[in-house]
């Protein structure tokens, strides 16, 4: 029965994007939005029947052969348990009311069908990804999902802003993706498969083993760890491999709460809990996974201190909440990437699809220095708005677990609180570096979250021509905002105890794999002391009390500092200047090699030799054959002869031969 239903989940979001691709014209631009939306909607359900009913335990389904070359036999299989449930939950959930979102959203738009029909299929990707059984299968739902995301973004087409963010987000992502392809090569090389329960039977085998690689000798499981995390920062947008998720900003909203908020983004999260039994045996790449993880949730949160861009704060607040999840994953803290990865999807897709009904009320301004009060012109949008800050900031009752026995507050307050106090808790130099940096992270997400909330829905508006046509949005577009309110309102409370509980274990059980010699954190983050606890409940609310004095009750205060630290300012302001960096070092040499390789290569020495055959010999040869066309009939006749002369020469000489 379970199986059926995800055989269903999994493939008929493909026909869904077929069927809009390639038969709108006979269903209509009408029939392909509520096919490929239906299908969402029936999958989502069917998910959460499978996370609800499926078993402990794992088991693999085989649906065919789909590779066997020598020691490669690949089937495309399904590999279902506890945190399969979970995921198919997130991207058909979050998919399903994208879908119903994006008809009224995208109503006035020319191309309805393709767009519903990117959208199935990057669904379809997604869920073949998440639910692989073998390293391959998973990199395929990995690949299919960077071009969904690349022709998404990319959607407006006619935007050069719109078709540069489509190809970064592309480019970067190759870079991750060659560090996961080597990762792949290497695990098959060391056990001869990429099936993931023989990988997951052999990693003491791999903990034991040397490989090299660039000339040096390595720890087979700290490399190929080391590797496939290298794919997980790319798709995740992490440190240093994270330019290209702002920029994506360019594609529809609907796009940006889909992809870049609540499930493709998370895909490195999900990888690397995936691999925890390799993950286990790797102290150092996860020391690595820790620090990066730490280092991305600070910086990315300094950055969403100036953005004025809606959508692009919300983007910095993704970068930011994806090193949360690694900081807990890289700790061996599993259950807890997977419980923040789980909350934040509804509150992140809530917060993303909020702005988008602040845009679509606005005529599509996205500058929040021209909003103000607009929660007087749109109060359902503001009350939903504030549903999903208080998410992210973690607004709760404290020590509420202590005493109750189940933490009060929203979703981000539980879950993100459980990762730093098990960044705490790891008791290790990198942990304790981590929990510094998450704490101020979380200080600075308050801060710019709450910034959100007041230059958009509080003061005088900046922008009385269009605030006096604000209205909110049609039906269709709030229901998924009202389903996502609520997730960002429960979701931490009734899922606590299967995810991080005393009884997440059994709940998870063969799903991740920890080494209870060496991992303690999920234990000992239970007993952390009370100022741990308490930190990020304080950095909320300092984070809170400054923005509130910087934009009501003193509201010239931001500029007077802006103008007075400006070197600061603009180096928050330009992202820490990443995208001039790589301009200069990576970017400005590619184009004068391919202006060096058009202009020399191709200009000078290919045209060069076809221009000075054309111009030069081909002209003297023809010349030379012009003048043999005579006209007299002896001319012909001695050609003829010297050539017969020729031919019976050649043949006497060839039959002396033999």
């Amino acid at each position: 029965m379970l199986e059926s239903l995800v055989l269903f989940i999994l493939l008929a979001p493909f026909a869904g994007a077929l069927i809009a691709g390639f038969g709108w014209r006979f269903t209509g631009e009408k029939g392909a939005m509520l096919v490929t939306t239906g299908i969402m909607m029936v999958a989502a359900v069917f998910a959460w029947i499978v996370l609800i009913a499926l078993p402990e335990g794992a088991e693999s389904l085989s649906l065919f052969r789909w590779i066997d070359s020598g020691t490669l036999a690949i089937d495309w299989g399904i590999r279902l348990d506890r945190m399969t449930s979970v995921m198919l939950v997130v991207v058909c959930s979050v998919s399903a009311l994208v879908h119903l979102y994006s008809m009224g959203y995208m109503e006035e738009d020319e191309a309805k069908p393709r767009f519903f029909a990117y959208l199935s299929f990057f669904s379809f990707a997604m869920l073949a990804l998440v639910t692989g059984d073998n390293l391959l299968q998973l990199f395929f739902g990995w690949e299919g999902v960077g071009v969904a995301s690349y022709l998404l973004i990319g959607f407006w087409w006619k935007k050069p802003s719109a078709n540069a963010a489509a190809m970064k987000a592309f480019i970067v992502n190759r870079v991750g993706d060659f560090g996961f392809l080597l990762g792949i090569f290497t695990l098959y090389m060391m056990t001869d498969s990429i099936e993931l329960d023989v990988i997951f039977g052999q990693a003491h085998h791999l903990a034991e083993s040397t490989v090299t690689f660039l000339w040096t000798d390595w720890n087979a499981a700290e490399l190929a760890c080391f590797l496939l995390f290298i794919g997980a920062m790319g798709k995740s947008a992490q440190f240093m491999l994270h330019t290209w998720l702002p920029d994506a900003m360019e594609g529809p909203t609907p796009v940006s709460a889909l992809i870049h908020a609540a499930t493709m983004v998370t895909a490195g999260v999900f990888l690397v809990c995936r691999m925890s039994p390799i993950m286990e045996y790797a102290p150092m790449a996860t020391g690595f996974i820790t620090v990066v993880g730490g280092v991305t949730a600070f910086f990315a949160a300094t950055v969403g201190l100036v953005q004025t861009d809606i959508k692009r704060v919300i983007a910095y607040s993704t970068c930011s909440q994806l090193g949360y999840m690694f900081v807990a994953a890289g700790v061996g803290y599993y259950q807890a990437a997977m419980f923040h990865l789980f909350t934040h999807a509804f509150f992140k897709a809530l917060l993303f699809l909020g702005a988008g009904s602040v845009i679509h009320a606005m005529h599509h301004e996205q500058d929040m220095r021209k909003y103000g009060g607009l929660r007087k012109k749109i109060p359902v949008t503001f009350a939903m708005m504030m549903l999903g800050t208080l998410a992210i900031t973690g607004v709760g009752i404290p020590f509420s677990y202590d005493i109750l026995g189940l933490p009060i507050g929203f979703a981000g307050f539980v879950s993100k609180d459980a990762i730093i106090e098990g960044a705490y808790a790891a008791h290790s130099a990198v942990g304790e570096f981590s929990f510094t940096l998450l704490v101020i992270a979380a200080a600075f997400t308050s801060f710019y979250s709450w910034r959100l909330i007041f230059l958009t829905f509080y003061g005088e508006t900046r922008d009385r021509k269009h605030w006096e046509h604000a209205h909110e949005s049609p039906a269709v577009m709030m229901w998924p905002l009202y389903i996502l309110g609520a997730g960002a309102v429960l979701a931490g409370m009734v899922f606590f105890s299967g995810f991080i509980g005393y009884s997440s274990e059994d709940w998870f059980g063969a799903a991740i794999y920890v080494n209870h010699e060496t991992n303690h954190v999920m234990h000992d983050s239970h007993s952390v002391p009370a100022w741990v606890k308490l930190s990020p409940f304080v950095a909320m609310l300092g984070g809170l009390a400054v923005s509130y004095w910087f934009y009501i009750a003193n509201p010239n205060l931001p500029r007077e500092l802006a103008e007075r630290h400006h070197g600061a300012y603009k180096f928050l302001l330009n992202k820490w200047y990443f995208d001039e960096l790589y301009g200069l070092i990576f970017v400005r040499p590619a184009m004068w090699l391919g202006a060096f390789f058009w202009k020399k290569g191709d200009g000078s020495v290919v045209d060069g030799a076809i221009n000075g055959l054309a111009m030069g010999v081909i002209p003297w040869v023809t010349r030379l054959a012009g003048r043999g066309q005579s006209g007299y009939v002896f001319h012909y006749a001695f050609v003829m002869l010297i050539g017969v002369s020729i031919l019976v020469t050649w043949l006497s000489v060839g039959g002396s031969a033999h």
